[in-house]
């Protein structure tokens, strides 16, 4: 009985140990200024720690993706104007993009994604809603009648 008793409590010795080895992020620490406090207060975060370590989930789940991705970002939605995976799709998709510029030159360049087993994509926009997609596929219908609108990771907004 005794045996069993100091059993557990080793087990739950080694795994708080491992709890506390994990990065943490207190809120507090993101909104430090670097620069001196001159008098203007100072700020107080009262919460419940569950919630610091909510925050470091976020924080570690977006460094992870913008890894995945090589750059930073979030979730949105593009519009497809092009997918195919004929021998020449290589090709195709490059004059989809030519065609795309001189056609809607004042929107940003379109992206050329490449996934197994062997589609070449083309999607163009960033958009933080499907409502802010749309307004831009219907123009972009006319000219491009295959296209649609799907979710995909964009950059961040400019400005914002």
């Amino acid at each position: 009985m005794i045996r069993k008793l100091l059993f557990v409590l080793l087990i739950l010795a080694i795994s708080t140990g491992i709890g506390r080895a994990q990065s943490f992020m207190k809120t507090s620490d993101l909104f430090q200024s670097p620069e001196s406090n001159n008098g203007k207060g100072n700020l107080k975060i009262i919460q419940d720690p569950a919630l610091d370590t909510l925050v470091s989930r976020y924080i570690l789940g977006n460094k992870m993706l913008s890894e995945k991705y090589d750059y930073a970002g979030m979730d949105g939605f593009r519009i497809q104007i092009y997918s195919s995976s004929n021998r020449n799709a290589r090709e195709e998709s490059d004059k989809i993009i030519a065609d795309f510029i001189n056609k809607f030159p004042t929107i940003n360049p379109p992206r050329k994604i490449f996934e197994n087993p062997g589609y070449f994509k083309v999607r163009v926009g960033d958009f933080r809603s499907k409502t802010e997609a749309t307004k831009l596929f219907l123009e972009i219908s006319r000219a491009y009648p295959d296209a649609y609108i799907v979710p995909d990771f964009i950059n961040f907004p400019e400005g914002n």
